[in-house]
């Protein structure tokens, strides 16, 4: 299903996306990550990404937003980018998770051409608990996120729903 929201924003309703886990994670730390990605089919890799984290172990899914297919910001000659978002429970720290998460990307063939680049799967860790990180490599809360529709209206949504 999809509901277009306006010229620019369309949001899609597909298998785990949006998503609510009906058990509760006994992990530490609770972690939003932001996904996005505009090369190839993008919503059957947040398909696969949703389901490698559910299987791995490293992470327990909590929750994830539909997802939003929007216009490219920053390098805009590029297609629209798939955007989401998903809450998740993990035992590792932040520095920790970074390298997982970069891995992650890695395994989806992504390939950092130049800043704002089209992409198979970007991550990013929009927040850790309710820490502030603020070191070469990683920045929490994401620097960005209050400017992003691509983050603020998934976001919106799982909140939302988190409400009933």
């Amino acid at each position: 299903m999809k509901k277009v929201l306006n010229k620019n924003l369309t949001l899609f309703y597909d298998k785990n996306y949006p998503f609510k886990a009906s058990k509760k994670s006994n992990k530490t730390h609770t972690v939003t990550l932001g996904i996005g990605g505009n090369v190839g089919n993008t919503r059957a890799r947040f398909q696969k990404l949703f389901l490698s984290l559910q299987r791995g172990g490293v992470v327990d899914v909590i929750s994830s937003s539909p997802i939003l297919k929007n216009p490219p910001f920053g390098y805009k000659n590029q297609k629209d980018f798939y955007n989401a978002v998903i809450i998740v429970k993990t035992n590792l720290n932040p520095k920790n998770l970074l390298k997982f998460v970069l891995r992650v990307e890695r395994f989806f063939k992504r390939v950092r051409s130049f800043k704002n680049s089209p992409r198979t799967l970007d991550i990013d860790i929009l927040f850790f608990d309710k820490i502030s990180i603020k070191t070469k490599d990683l920045v929490i809360p994401h620097p960005h996120f209050k400017t992003r529709e691509s983050v603020l209206i998934p976001l919106a949504h799982i909140v939302e729903r988190a409400k009933k």
